[in-house]
Protein backbone atom coordinates (compact mmCIF):
# COMPACT_ATOMS: atom_id res chain seq x y z
CA UNK A 1 0.00 0.00 0.00
CA UNK A 2 1.31 3.63 -0.79
CA UNK A 3 2.30 5.79 2.28
CA UNK A 4 -0.33 8.68 2.25
CA UNK A 5 1.78 12.06 3.42
CA UNK A 6 -0.55 13.88 5.62
CA UNK A 7 1.15 16.87 7.55
CA UNK A 8 -0.30 17.45 11.25
CA UNK A 9 -0.12 20.16 13.29
CA UNK A 10 3.26 17.95 15.69
CA UNK A 11 5.45 16.20 14.57
CA UNK A 12 5.78 13.03 17.40
CA UNK A 13 1.22 13.07 17.33
CA UNK A 14 1.81 13.10 13.39
CA UNK A 15 3.78 10.39 13.16
CA UNK A 16 2.67 7.52 15.18
CA UNK A 17 -1.09 8.66 13.72
CA UNK A 18 0.06 8.16 10.43
CA UNK A 19 1.77 5.18 11.32
CA UNK A 20 -1.09 3.17 12.97
CA UNK A 21 -3.50 4.36 9.80
CA UNK A 22 -0.75 2.72 7.29
CA UNK A 23 -1.04 -0.29 8.93
CA UNK A 24 -4.99 -0.37 8.99
CA UNK A 25 -6.26 1.49 11.61
CA UNK A 26 -7.32 4.72 10.50
CA UNK A 27 -6.41 7.29 13.16
CA UNK A 28 -6.54 11.04 13.29
CA UNK A 29 -3.74 13.33 14.97
CA UNK A 30 -5.89 14.66 17.00
CA UNK A 31 -7.46 11.34 18.30
CA UNK A 32 -3.52 10.41 18.55
CA UNK A 33 -2.48 13.29 20.91
CA UNK A 34 -5.86 12.90 23.22
CA UNK A 35 -5.80 9.37 23.94
CA UNK A 36 -2.13 9.44 24.37
CA UNK A 37 -2.97 11.99 27.58
CA UNK A 38 -0.48 14.09 26.26
CA UNK A 39 -1.66 17.45 26.97
CA UNK A 40 0.12 19.78 30.24
CA UNK A 41 2.23 22.44 31.25
CA UNK A 42 5.25 22.53 33.33
CA UNK A 43 7.77 25.44 34.56
CA UNK A 44 10.97 23.67 35.68
CA UNK A 45 13.47 26.54 36.72
CA UNK A 46 16.26 23.14 36.91
CA UNK A 47 16.35 22.56 33.61
CA UNK A 48 17.75 25.25 31.23
CA UNK A 49 17.48 26.58 27.73
CA UNK A 50 19.59 29.19 26.63
CA UNK A 51 19.92 29.86 30.33
CA UNK A 52 16.46 30.13 30.82
CA UNK A 53 14.04 27.52 31.96
CA UNK A 54 12.63 24.82 30.47
CA UNK A 55 8.50 25.72 29.85
CA UNK A 56 6.58 22.62 28.07
CA UNK A 57 3.26 22.38 27.54
CA UNK A 58 3.04 19.15 26.74
CA UNK A 59 4.75 15.05 27.82
CA UNK A 60 7.66 14.83 26.94
CA UNK A 61 8.76 13.06 23.86
CA UNK A 62 7.93 9.24 23.33
CA UNK A 63 5.25 9.60 25.64
CA UNK A 64 2.39 10.42 22.89
CA UNK A 65 3.79 7.20 21.15
CA UNK A 66 4.28 4.97 24.30
CA UNK A 67 0.79 6.40 25.55
CA UNK A 68 -1.08 5.77 22.79
CA UNK A 69 0.25 2.55 21.85
CA UNK A 70 -0.16 1.27 25.53
CA UNK A 71 -4.24 2.66 25.58
CA UNK A 72 -4.97 1.09 22.21
CA UNK A 73 -2.83 -2.42 22.28
CA UNK A 74 -0.93 -1.57 19.46
CA UNK A 75 2.26 -2.68 19.19
CA UNK A 76 5.40 -0.87 17.85
CA UNK A 77 9.38 -2.26 17.86
CA UNK A 78 11.64 0.27 19.11
CA UNK A 79 15.80 0.40 18.30
CA UNK A 80 18.49 2.53 19.22
CA UNK A 81 22.10 2.17 18.04
CA UNK A 82 25.24 2.93 19.73
CA UNK A 83 26.87 2.60 16.13
CA UNK A 84 25.60 5.21 13.23
CA UNK A 85 26.78 2.46 10.67
CA UNK A 86 24.87 0.15 12.23
CA UNK A 87 21.89 2.74 12.39
CA UNK A 88 21.52 3.31 8.71
CA UNK A 89 22.14 -1.16 7.73
CA UNK A 90 19.08 -1.46 10.10
CA UNK A 91 17.28 1.54 8.74
CA UNK A 92 17.66 0.25 5.17
CA UNK A 93 16.60 -3.17 6.11
CA UNK A 94 13.23 -1.91 7.49
CA UNK A 95 12.40 -0.29 4.60
CA UNK A 96 13.43 -3.35 2.20
CA UNK A 97 9.84 -4.65 4.07
CA UNK A 98 7.87 -2.26 2.35
CA UNK A 99 6.80 -1.39 6.16
CA UNK A 100 7.20 2.93 6.95
CA UNK A 101 9.75 3.38 9.58
CA UNK A 102 9.62 6.19 12.30
CA UNK A 103 12.41 8.40 13.22
CA UNK A 104 13.57 10.51 16.05
CA UNK A 105 16.32 13.16 14.85
CA UNK A 106 17.93 16.54 14.95
CA UNK A 107 15.82 19.74 13.70
CA UNK A 108 19.27 21.34 13.00
CA UNK A 109 21.02 18.49 10.39
CA UNK A 110 17.87 18.06 8.18
CA UNK A 111 18.79 20.69 5.17
CA UNK A 112 14.87 21.03 4.14
CA UNK A 113 14.16 23.24 7.05
CA UNK A 114 14.78 26.53 6.50
CA UNK A 115 17.49 28.02 7.85
CA UNK A 116 15.58 30.13 10.42
CA UNK A 117 14.37 27.04 11.34
CA UNK A 118 16.91 25.08 12.37
CA UNK A 119 18.20 25.02 15.62
CA UNK A 120 19.43 22.18 17.91
CA UNK A 121 16.35 20.13 19.34
CA UNK A 122 17.00 16.51 18.75
CA UNK A 123 13.53 15.13 19.28
CA UNK A 124 12.04 15.98 15.98
CA UNK A 125 9.92 13.16 14.36
CA UNK A 126 9.30 11.58 10.77
CA UNK A 127 8.96 9.38 8.24
CA UNK A 128 10.80 7.40 5.75
CA UNK A 129 8.74 5.57 3.74
CA UNK A 130 11.15 4.51 0.63
CA UNK A 131 14.97 4.53 -0.56
CA UNK A 132 15.89 5.27 -3.79
CA UNK A 133 20.06 4.60 -4.13
CA UNK A 134 21.63 7.10 -1.56
CA UNK A 135 18.65 9.43 -1.33
CA UNK A 136 15.47 8.41 1.16
CA UNK A 137 11.89 9.81 0.83
CA UNK A 138 11.22 11.50 3.93
CA UNK A 139 7.24 12.27 5.14
CA UNK A 140 7.38 15.14 7.79
CA UNK A 141 4.72 16.23 8.81
CA UNK A 142 5.12 19.57 9.56
CA UNK A 143 6.03 20.21 5.83
CA UNK A 144 2.86 20.35 3.36
CA UNK A 145 4.97 18.04 0.46
CA UNK A 146 7.57 14.62 1.12
CA UNK A 147 10.77 15.22 0.68
CA UNK A 148 14.36 13.55 -0.08
CA UNK A 149 16.85 13.97 2.24
CA UNK A 150 20.37 11.88 1.22
CA UNK A 151 21.73 9.75 3.44
CA UNK A 152 24.79 11.58 4.96
CA UNK A 153 22.25 14.26 6.47
CA UNK A 154 19.51 11.61 7.52
CA UNK A 155 22.38 9.59 9.54
CA UNK A 156 23.75 12.87 10.80
CA UNK A 157 20.14 13.85 12.10
CA UNK A 158 19.95 10.76 13.95
CA UNK A 159 22.84 10.59 15.53
CA UNK A 160 23.03 14.16 16.71
CA UNK A 161 24.42 14.55 19.72
CA UNK A 162 23.62 16.65 22.98
CA UNK A 163 20.37 16.86 25.36
CA UNK A 164 17.76 14.12 23.86
CA UNK A 165 20.16 12.66 21.90
CA UNK A 166 17.83 10.17 19.16
CA UNK A 167 21.07 7.77 19.01
CA UNK A 168 18.96 6.57 15.72
CA UNK A 169 15.79 5.77 17.59
CA UNK A 170 13.68 4.11 14.77
CA UNK A 171 10.14 2.52 15.55
CA UNK A 172 7.83 0.24 13.24
CA UNK A 173 4.28 -0.83 13.80
CA UNK A 174 4.38 -4.64 14.45
CA UNK A 175 0.28 -4.83 15.03
CA UNK A 176 -2.53 -3.85 15.95
CA UNK A 177 -5.72 -4.28 17.92
CA UNK A 178 -8.42 -6.09 16.52
CA UNK A 179 -11.14 -3.34 17.55
CA UNK A 180 -11.18 -0.47 19.33
CA UNK A 181 -13.61 0.45 22.24
CA UNK A 182 -14.06 4.08 22.36
CA UNK A 183 -16.22 4.29 24.91
CA UNK A 184 -13.73 2.82 26.95
CA UNK A 185 -10.46 4.07 25.82
CA UNK A 186 -11.50 8.05 25.43
CA UNK A 187 -12.83 8.36 29.21
CA UNK A 188 -9.47 6.57 30.44
CA UNK A 189 -7.60 8.94 28.51
CA UNK A 190 -9.81 11.83 30.02
CA UNK A 191 -9.22 10.70 33.68
CA UNK A 192 -5.57 10.46 33.40
CA UNK A 193 -5.01 13.56 31.49
CA UNK A 194 -6.61 15.39 34.49
CA UNK A 195 -4.78 14.03 37.35
CA UNK A 196 -1.85 15.61 35.06
CA UNK A 197 -3.64 19.10 34.71
CA UNK A 198 -5.46 19.15 38.07
CA UNK A 199 -3.38 16.63 40.82
CA UNK A 200 0.38 16.65 39.96
CA UNK A 201 2.09 16.76 43.56
CA UNK A 202 4.68 19.17 42.35
CA UNK A 203 3.88 23.27 42.37
CA UNK A 204 5.22 23.60 38.94
CA UNK A 205 3.43 21.21 37.12
CA UNK A 206 -0.23 21.40 35.00
CA UNK A 207 -2.63 24.22 36.51
CA UNK A 208 -0.81 24.44 39.34
CA UNK A 209 2.24 25.38 37.61
CA UNK A 210 0.96 27.88 35.22
CA UNK A 211 -0.13 30.07 38.88
CA UNK A 212 3.80 29.49 39.65
CA UNK A 213 4.67 31.04 36.63
CA UNK A 214 2.21 34.18 36.76
CA UNK A 215 3.37 35.00 40.61
CA UNK A 216 7.07 34.38 39.09
CA UNK A 217 6.58 37.04 36.39
CA UNK A 218 4.39 39.69 39.33
CA UNK A 219 7.40 39.65 41.16
CA UNK A 220 10.01 40.19 38.36
CA UNK A 221 12.68 42.43 38.67
CA UNK A 222 12.31 45.73 36.81
CA UNK A 223 15.30 46.12 34.52
CA UNK A 224 13.72 46.07 30.87
CA UNK A 225 16.26 44.19 29.40
CA UNK A 226 15.90 40.90 31.92
CA UNK A 227 12.33 41.25 31.14
CA UNK A 228 12.84 41.22 27.40
CA UNK A 229 14.82 37.92 27.70
CA UNK A 230 12.46 36.29 29.82
CA UNK A 231 8.99 37.26 28.26
CA UNK A 232 10.67 36.28 24.80
CA UNK A 233 12.08 33.15 25.94
CA UNK A 234 7.88 32.30 27.04
CA UNK A 235 6.73 33.41 23.81
CA UNK A 236 9.63 31.12 22.21
CA UNK A 237 8.87 28.42 24.04
CA UNK A 238 4.90 28.61 23.97
CA UNK A 239 4.61 30.11 20.24
CA UNK A 240 7.77 28.65 18.12
CA UNK A 241 9.13 25.18 19.79
CA UNK A 242 7.32 22.40 18.07
CA UNK A 243 3.21 22.74 18.47
CA UNK A 244 3.25 25.46 20.88
CA UNK A 245 0.95 26.57 24.16
CA UNK A 246 -1.80 27.32 22.48
CA UNK A 247 -1.48 24.92 19.32
CA UNK A 248 -1.72 21.96 21.78
CA UNK A 249 -4.64 23.43 23.43
CA UNK A 250 -6.31 23.36 19.84
CA UNK A 251 -5.47 20.12 19.42
CA UNK A 252 -6.82 18.56 21.85
CA UNK A 253 -9.92 20.53 21.77
CA UNK A 254 -10.32 18.71 18.09
CA UNK A 255 -9.68 15.55 20.20
CA UNK A 256 -12.95 16.33 22.12
CA UNK A 257 -14.91 17.67 19.35
CA UNK A 258 -13.82 14.01 17.25
CA UNK A 259 -15.14 12.36 20.41
CA UNK A 260 -17.91 14.13 21.02
CA UNK A 261 -19.01 12.33 17.70
CA UNK A 262 -18.04 9.07 18.30
CA UNK A 263 -19.69 9.19 21.89
CA UNK A 264 -22.92 11.25 20.59
CA UNK A 265 -21.83 13.71 23.41
CA UNK A 266 -23.43 16.99 23.76
CA UNK A 267 -21.02 17.56 26.77
CA UNK A 268 -17.54 16.58 24.85
CA UNK A 269 -18.78 19.22 22.30
CA UNK A 270 -19.22 21.89 24.98
CA UNK A 271 -15.67 20.85 26.57
CA UNK A 272 -13.90 21.08 22.67
CA UNK A 273 -15.69 24.79 22.95
CA UNK A 274 -14.21 25.40 25.91
CA UNK A 275 -10.75 24.05 25.48
CA UNK A 276 -10.47 26.22 22.10
CA UNK A 277 -11.60 29.15 24.24
CA UNK A 278 -8.20 28.47 26.50
CA UNK A 279 -6.71 27.89 23.07
CA UNK A 280 -7.41 31.57 22.45
CA UNK A 281 -6.83 33.03 25.91
CA UNK A 282 -2.75 31.00 25.32
CA UNK A 283 -2.41 33.35 22.41
CA UNK A 284 -3.36 36.96 23.40
CA UNK A 285 -0.85 35.81 26.56
CA UNK A 286 1.69 35.51 23.78
CA UNK A 287 0.86 38.58 22.01
CA UNK A 288 1.07 40.81 25.16
CA UNK A 289 4.28 39.09 25.72
CA UNK A 290 5.52 40.22 22.50
CA UNK A 291 4.07 44.20 22.71
CA UNK A 292 5.64 44.41 26.23
CA UNK A 293 9.13 43.24 24.79
CA UNK A 294 8.82 45.44 21.92
CA UNK A 295 7.66 48.63 24.15
CA UNK A 296 8.89 48.02 27.33
CA UNK A 297 6.19 49.43 30.20
CA UNK A 298 3.08 48.93 26.97
CA UNK A 299 1.67 45.94 29.18
CA UNK A 300 3.68 45.61 32.37
CA UNK A 301 4.35 42.52 34.39
CA UNK A 302 1.12 42.45 36.68
CA UNK A 303 -1.25 42.64 33.43
CA UNK A 304 0.98 39.62 32.18
CA UNK A 305 0.79 37.78 35.35
CA UNK A 306 -3.10 38.43 35.39
CA UNK A 307 -3.81 37.16 31.67
CA UNK A 308 -1.70 34.18 32.45
CA UNK A 309 -3.79 33.92 35.40
CA UNK A 310 -6.91 33.92 33.07
CA UNK A 311 -5.41 30.57 31.26
CA UNK A 312 -5.07 28.55 34.03
CA UNK A 313 -8.44 29.30 35.38
CA UNK A 314 -10.12 28.68 31.58
CA UNK A 315 -7.94 25.20 32.24
CA UNK A 316 -9.02 24.48 35.46
CA UNK A 317 -12.78 24.59 34.96
CA UNK A 318 -12.41 22.73 31.58
CA UNK A 319 -10.34 20.06 33.51
CA UNK A 320 -13.17 19.94 36.43
CA UNK A 321 -15.85 20.02 33.61
CA UNK A 322 -14.38 16.58 31.93
CA UNK A 323 -13.70 15.08 35.44
CA UNK A 324 -17.51 15.12 36.09
CA UNK A 325 -18.26 13.96 32.70
CA UNK A 326 -16.24 10.85 32.98
CA UNK A 327 -18.06 9.97 36.19
CA UNK A 328 -21.11 10.47 35.67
Amino acid sequence: MTFQHSQSAHCESGVISSLVSHAGLPLSEPMAFGLANALAFAYIPLVKLAGQPLIAYRLPPKFIIKGLCKRLGVKVAFRKFSNPMAGAEALNNAIATGRPVGLQTSVYYLPYFPEEMRFHFNAHNLVVYGRDGDNYAISDPVFEEPVVVASRHLNKARFARGPLAPKGLMYQVESLPDKIDYAKVIPQAISKNFKVMMGAPLPIIGVRGMRFLSRKIARMTDDPKQQRLFFGHIVRMQEEIGTGGAGFRFLYASFLQESAELLQSDALLKASEQMTSAGDEWRAFALALVQECKQSGSVGKAALAEKLLVCAEKEAAVWRFLQNWTRA
